[in-house]
């Protein structure tokens, strides 16, 4: 059976890459909250990700995995991959997990907006409502009375929009093997990491020379769940099309709720729900509208309740 035929299991393997994700953030935060630098951090999760990476796909693809048709755009999108993942980690050291990610699905509704130019789409004004609607939620997220960090809130909308143009720019390679550019995104972050750990390589090395060994082990599942969040991904949109599992990304937001209310107490009130909710709802919506637009897509779900 064709791969497109798996649309369970693809739901599936998206729903566990959003919990290895949010854990990915979450444990960012907390040896931060230890007081690691934050680059020593990049560095350390980056190093993971290219020796799981290489680890997998080697034995099966060789030196192949490192061909791309764009080396160029490969270093584009490894850079600002590089630059969410630090616009993130900043962010999360001033706000709750839970409102932080809902500010980062601002991203996909700001593709839509901008694809018109970057990828020659056609321009419809319903992403445009969408994407203001979705706006309208972060600000009811982010309102005064929530008491959120005016320093975190900019560090998150910064995030979403770097991690629009990282969409982007992964659209641009979709001629190059998935594997290879999960590869070029660790082999460019690795490299940053390099460039920016020794501004902070003293201050990290009196830090991790007090660890303790589940603090280690926390400290390297940043890399571990980041890359297999990823990963997951990957096949779950090799068993179904992007526009079917769109909305399952926002069941992140849910997990980053339950991560942050188990580890520091944090959990959104209803306001923030609400603002939440509106963000959701926008790029459901508009995924919804988009698919009615795709028979493809249509045929598959349909499938899919009938058993079939």
């Amino acid at each position: 059976m064709s791969s497109a035929y798996r649309p369970l299991l693809a739901i599936v393997l998206l729903v566990v890459s959003t919990w290895a994700l949010s854990t990915q953030e979450a444990s960012g935060k907390w040896v931060m909250q230890m007081g690691l630098p934050l680059f020593v951090v990049m560095f350390v999760r980056y190093a993971v990700h290219v020796v799981l990476v290489l680890t997998i796909t080697l034995p099966k693809m060789g030196t192949r995995v490192f061909r791309s048709h764009h080396y160029a755009m490969q270093i584009i999108r490894g850079s600002t991959s590089l630059f969410a993942i630090l616009t993130i980690f900043m962010a999360l050291s001033y706000l709750p997990q839970a409102e932080t990610t809902a500010i980062f699905f601002l991203a996909p509704l700001l593709v839509l907006c901008i694809a018109p130019w970057f990828l020659a789409e056609p321009s419809r004004w319903y992403r445009w409502l969408a994407a203001f609607v979705g706006f309208v939620g972060v600000m009811v997220i982010v309102r005064p009375s929530a008491g959120l960090h005016p320093v975190g809130v900019i560090y998150a909308l910064i995030g979403a929009c770097v991690i629009a143009v990282q969409f982007l720019c992964t659209r641009k390679l979709a001629v190059d093997h998935s594997m290879t550019t999960l590869l070029w995104t660790g082999l460019v972050g690795l490299l940053g990491g390099l460039i920016l750990i020794p501004f902070k390589w003293h201050e990290g090395v009196a830090v991790l020379s007090d660890f303790a060994p589940w603090q280690w082990l926390l400290l390297f599942n940043i890399g571990i769940c980041g890359t297999f969040g990823h990963l997951l991904q990957i096949k779950a949109y090799q068993h179904a099309p992007a526009s079917l599992l769109a909305p399952f990304n926002y069941l992140q937001i849910l997990s980053a709720a339950v991560l942050g209310l188990l580890i520091w107490g944090d959990f959104p009130d209803a306001w923030a729900w609400l603002g939440i909710l509106i963000v959701c709802a926008s790029g459901i919506v508009v995924t919804i509208v988009e698919w009615r637009n795709n028979q493809g897509v249509k045929k598959l779900v349909q499938g899919m309740i009938e058993g079939k």
